[in-house]
């Protein structure tokens, strides 16, 4: 509100310069409580890539022989393996919503307002959905060259479904863009890894290695 009313300055294209002065489709501004919550489905994922970049360098480390294609700026690639980072790594076991209505699923009956958790962690690794769920393996999103289609049911990392209608997270997006290039980048360094405990606990949520994936003497490759 202060921003339309010229009472704050905030850079000119800013997401809060945005969404402050969006227009819904009958040309009205949207409501104060509309527009912050448009505005944290842009911090959320931003904030998430740090979890997903320090998954990134694990597996950069143990993994290897993916950092020359990603190095030679292979940009299709670094989607894919950013797609597989978010896969493989637990950031979150799962996600819960409430059912609108009575619903039978898989002959189990779901009553109506019933809290119903979908396992995002069990989707994305089921052998039927992804073969050899355990490996890791960024070609597997990959058609030749370029990204291959992904359904919105089968890789649900932050929700399923379509984001407009469905329990998906409407800034997935924005983490994509944002870990792939990140993926480029990080990959394009060269670094020492000290001794550290790059366990993750899947007991905590959300997940991440136990020293966060230190890095010293970070220099261009």
């Amino acid at each position: 509100e202060e921003v339309r009313e010229g009472a704050r300055a905030v850079p000119a294209g800013s997401v809060v310069d945005v969404v402050a002065r969006h227009r819904d489709s009958d040309g009205e501004l949207l409501e104060p409580r509309v527009a912050a919550v448009e505005i944290l489905n842009v911090i959320r994922p931003t904030v998430a890539v740090c979890w997903f970049v320090a998954f990134a360098a694990h597996a950069l480390h143990t993994w290897p022989q993916h950092r020359e294609r990603l190095r030679s700026g292979d940009r299709a690639f670094a989607v894919a393996f950013a797609h597989e980072v978010r896969r493989f790594y637990p950031f979150a076991p799962f996600i819960g919503g409430r059912s609108p209505r009575d619903v039978e699923f898989d002959g189990t009956q779901v009553p109506a307002g019933s809290m119903v958790l979908l396992d995002l962690w069990g989707q994305n690794h089921d052998p039927e959905v992804f073969p050899e769920p355990f490996a890791f393996r960024p070609e597997r999103f990959l058609d030749g060259d370029e990204v291959r289609d992904i359904d919105q049911w089968e890789l649900v990392p932050q929700g399923a479904g379509d984001p407009r209608t469905g329990h998906r997270c409407p800034g997935e997006d924005i983490t994509v863009a944002l870990l792939s290039a990140l993926v480029l980048r990080l990959a394009g360094l060269d670094y020492t890894l000290p001794e550290q405990d790059l366990s993750i606990s899947l007991g905590r949520i959300p997940a991440r290695p136990a020293s966060g994936v230190v890095l010293t003497d970070v220099r261009p490759g």
